[in-house]
Formats: C-alpha cells, sequence, structure tokens
C-alpha cells in the first residue's frame, strides 16, 4: 500500500474485502486489526475492544427488542396489528406499500432500533408487498426505510444519547421528533407511485386474512381493532412507562418482551412450548447477526477514533466557508459518511464533541440540531457499506446486499430529501414544542 496512515490504509482495506466478497462483519474486524497492527498495538487489546462495543447498555435494547418482535410475529399480534392497518387504510393506491409504511412508522414507536423493527416486522410486510405484486427487492428496501425512523420516532435511544451527550432536554427530543418523524414516512409514502406494481391496492385479504371480511367498513374496522386491540396498546404501555418515569428506554425493551409474552400465552394462548423454542432460536440467531457487525463496527470506530480521521476530515471541511448553511450542509455531510461505516451510537460519541461547539458558536438550536443529526444517522441505517437494516433485511428476504441496496435507493433518495427539508425548516421541529407550552 502507498504510505498513508494506518487509518486511510483500513478503509481502503476494508473496501477492497468488500470487493472480494468477504462477509461485512469480517471486513470490518480484518482491516480493523490490521490498522492496530499497523499502529502497533497488541492484538490482544481486540478482545477487550470488541467486547466493550458490545457492553454498551443501551445496545441492550437490540436482542430484547428483536426477542419482542419474534414473539409478537410468532404469537399473532403483529399479524392482527399488521391487519387492523390494512383494514384503515382501505384500499389506497399502494396496496400494500401504504399498509407497510404505516405499520413501520407504528413500529418505531414500539421498538426503538431500527435493525430490531425490520427482524420483527419485515418477514410479512415484505412477503405482502412480494405477493401484491412488489419486486422482494423493493419491499426489503421499504421495511429498512421504515424501520430506520425507529431510532427517530420516540422513543429513540439516540435521542436519549443526544440528549446526555448535548445536555438536552431528552422530553424535548421526544416531542421534537414527532412531526418530523411522521414526515420523513410521507416521503416513503411519495416513493410508491413510481414503484407500486399497476393494481396494487385492491382487495388483500388473502395476504393478511381477515375473518371480518364480508362486512361494511366501519364494523369491520371496528373488529379488527378490538381484535388487535393488545397489540395496538404496545407503544402506549412501552411510551406511557417511560414518560412517566418508571422505567428508561432500554428496560422498556424487556418490558416489551415480558407484555408479548403475556399477550400472547395468557391472552390469545397462540404459544406453545414448541414455538417458544423456535422464537427463542431465531431472536438469538438474528442478535448474533446484528451484534457481531455492532463488536466489528465498534472495533473500526476505535481505530478512526485514535487515527483522529474524523477530526482530521471534518475539520478541513469546516474550515472551507464561514456561512452557517454551508457548514451545516458540511456536517451533514460528515455524519452521512461516517453512518456508511459505523453504528449510529459510535458516530455520535465520535462526531458530536466535534460538531456541537460548532452549534453553539453559531446559534442553533439545539434540540432541532439533534432531530436534524438523528435523521442523518438513520439514513446512514440503510446506506451501503455498512448500512445494518440492509444486512437484517437481506437476511430476512433471503436476498444479496446488492439487491437489497437497490431496491432501498428510490427510498433513500427520498429520506434525503426529507431531511433536506427538516433542515432547511427548524420550525417543524420546535413547533410542536412551543405549542404544548
Amino acid at each position: 500500500m502507498p504510505d498513508i496512515g494506518p487509518g486511510t490504509q483500513m478503509i481502503v482495506l476494508f473496501f477492497l474485502l468488500l470487493a472480494l466478497r468477504v462477509p461485512v462483519a469480517f471486513s470490518l474486524g480484518l482491516s480493523a486489526l490490521y490498522a492496530m497492527w499497523r499502529m502497533g498495538f497488541g492484538l490482544e487489546l481486540a478482545g477487550d475492544l470488541i467486547t466493550a462495543g458490545v457492553a454498551r447498555y443501551s445496545l441492550l435494547a437490540i436482542p430484547f427488542f428483536i426477542l419482542a418482535g419474534a414473539l409478537m410475529g410468532s404469537t399473532g399480534i403483529a399479524e392482527r396489528m399488521i391487519r387492523f392497518f390494512r383494514v384503515l387504510v382501505g384500499g389506497l393506491p399502494g396496496g400494500m406499500g401504504v399498509v407497510g409504511t404505516v405499520v413501520c412508522l407504528f413500529w418505531g414507536a414500539v421498538s426503538g432500533s431500527g435493525p430490531a423493527s425490520v427482524a420483527a416486522i419485515g418477514p410479512m410486510i415484505i412477503k405482502g408487498m412480494e405477493e401484491d405484486g412488489y419486486t422482494r427487492a423493493h419491499a426489503a428496501g421499504l421495511v429498512c426505510a421504515g424501520a430506520a425512523l425507529s431510532i427517530v420516532i420516540p422513543p429513540s435511544i439516540g435521542l436519549v444519547l443526544f440528549g446526555v451527550i448535548a445536555e438536552v432536554s431528552i422530553s424535548q427530543l421526544f416531542v421534537a421528533a414527532i412531526l418530523p418523524g411522521l414526515f420523513m414516512g410521507l416521503t416513503m409514502l411519495a416513493v410508491l407511485p413510481f414503484i407500486a406494481p399497476k393494481g396494487a391496492g385492491g382487495s388483500l385479504d388473502r395476504l393478511v386474512p381477515d375473518p371480518h371480511g364480508g362486512l361494511p367498513y366501519a364494523p369491520r374496522l371496528w373488529r379488527s381493532f378490538r381484535d388487535s386491540f393488545w397489540g395496538l396498546m404496545t407503544p402506549v404501555v412501552i411510551l406511557g412507562g417511560i414518560y412517566s418515569g418508571i422505567f428508561t428506554p432500554t428496560e422498556a425493551a424487556l418490558v416489551a418482551t415480558v407484555y408479548a409474552l403475556l399477550v400472547g400465552g395468557l391472552i390469545y394462548r397462540s404459544l406453545p412450548l414448541r414455538a417458544l423454542y423456535d422464537t427463542l432460536a431465531d431472536a438469538a440467531a438474528s442478535s448474533a447477526t446484528v451484534m457481531l457487525i455492532v463488536a466489528y463496527a465498534g472495533l473500526f470506530g476505535w481505530v478512526i477514533t485514535v487515527e483522529d480521521l474524523v477530526g482530521t476530515y471534518s475539520g478541513g471541511l469546516l474550515a472551507l466557508s464561514d456561512n452557517g448553511w454551508v457548514i451545516l450542509l458540511v456536517i451533514m455531510l460528515i455524519l452521512l459518511v461516517a453512518g456508511m461505516f459505523m453504528d449510529a451510537i459510535t458516530v455520535m460519541f465520535i462526531t458530536l464533541p466535534i460538531v456541537l461547539p460548532v452549534m453553539h458558536e453559531l446559534g442553533w438550536d439545539p434540540v432541532w440540531f439533534g432531530v436534524v443529526v438523528m435523521i442523518n444517522l438513520a439514513i446512514g441505517l440503510i446506506t451501503p457499506p455498512v448500512g445494518v437494516n440492509l444486512f437484517v433485511a437481506a437476511n430476512v428476504a433471503r436476498l444479496p446486499i446488492e439487491r437489497v441496496a437497490r431496491g432501498a435507493l428510490p427510498f433513500l433518495a427520498a429520506t434525503l430529501a426529507g431531511l433536506a427539508v427538516v433542515a432547511a425548516f427548524p420550525q417543524m421541529s420546535l413547533w410542536l414544542i412551543h405549542w404544548l407550552r
């Protein structure tokens, strides 16, 4: 390799390994280990760093929310919820694409984790959209993008971390993220007319069978609501517990798991022991896949921190202009690029110490800025090469990562446009806060 720093060599090697079709987790790990060797660190340090990368308390939410989602799927809770939203939106153009978007937005208030949302609702949404005529790649792409909004729509672990690092009110961040999160969902709906198959949105009872399918709209909607009531109560239980201070967002993951067990086992009585074992095994496998990427991404991010790549590159970019809008554009570009390689938690801990002083100097509202940061990081979840949602969706849809990435491109473009609007109009984030005062 040319005489460049170990950090830059690591990035070059990472892309080379990806080109050779080495799995992304091992591409991250091998390139990071090479950089550590070049930097003179003993490789025995790698074990401690990998352990530290997955030992963050907030990351406990991922396996528990994956388990909660798997339980809701295996017990029929998620199916009942999808049936309700299918009846609610009726025969709108776009069919299961509209249902998938709405369910993703709703699920964001349940999980707070993009990968967990993909694992929980992805199988049913992808299957339904494919049977409605969508390509499997576009269906997986919609789930990727919609589930990414889980870190924007409260309760969001990312917003909690931003509030802690930036010393901003977490409750205000939660309120401020509601309207932008819904707006980002609308941008996804705007994509559907361009990719929806002709005739999508007809009678889709065959996709999610409805025992009340012969009734008029109003009584059918009521009965589907009654059937799905306990599932629809999930975000009420979670958000109510968080806002009342009964438990933290991370603890909410365990509450969601226990809630799913109680509803599936005691209320719906649809959780036999064999199904419980299979659900636990599937959730463990999905969690292991996601956490392996997170572990090696933490090692990769540690090398970037030690080499100060983000600080070096962002320092050069920030010196390009004194215009506040240009600087904001540069910061968003840094976040988007960083999100291509690292998990959201790592990106925040690396970049926020650099950009927060700039935020204060330019007089930006920290609550609005926090929402902009979260949307940037949400987009990073669906951006190659290390968009975690892409890999979970590829696993769920049983497609190569390249096809899922291509299917997500229209939604990636829509979310980038939505990010531009949220960044250009801070009132969208701040209006609800001012109205509630």
